[in-house]
């Protein structure tokens, strides 16, 4: 039987995957997270800051969608389906940052995205179609992708780390 979809159950569904990911991440060295090698030739960095900037898109979407504007790109340039560019645009954006400013990326905007979350109204969250570049989904559904996003992390970061041992 599934969960019921409700805000409660996304918000902590949110908050339990990241304290999951968060607790792998307390293992690791600063030297570490450099490595390369944990998701094709990227870096834990590479995978915190590619976390951080999906987090940081999701609340400038939603701002244009309630506003009516189409948002017919990902990011300028980008429609819908280039996801594997955006993802190259937010690898190259982020690559030759120090390791402390895109730690203080993921972990500021991870705020800022929460807050995003548990100020939205439930039906903004659970109903269907509501926004177009969402599709016939509801932001649950997103944001419950978001979660995945980082279970997707956290598990490549442990097959990682076993490679190493």
């Amino acid at each position: 039987m599934s969960q019921r979809k409700t805000k409660a159950v996304i918000i902590e569904k949110l908050k339990a995957e990241r304290r999951r990911l968060e607790q792998n991440l307390a293992q690791l060295t600063p030297d570490d997270l450099l490595k390369p090698g944990v998701v094709g030739e990227w870096s834990i960095k590479d995978v915190l800051a590619h976390l951080a900037d999906w987090e940081a898109h999701m609340p400038v979407w939603l701002a244009a969608a309630r506003r009516s504007d189409p948002v017919v790109e990902i990011e300028t340039g980008l429609d819908w389906k280039q996801f594997d560019a955006f993802n190259q645009r937010i690898y190259e954006r982020h690559r030759d940052q120090p390791l402390d400013d895109v730690l203080a990326y993921f972990h500021d905007t991870h705020r800022q995205f929460m807050s995003m979350v548990e100020t939205m109204p439930a039906d903004e969250i659970l109903e269907r179609g509501r926004y177009a570049f969402i599709g016939e989904d509801a932001v649950y559904g997103w944001l419950s992708a978001y979660a995945g996003h980082d279970r997707w992390a956290k598990t490549h970061i442990r097959k990682w780390m076993k490679r190493l041992e």
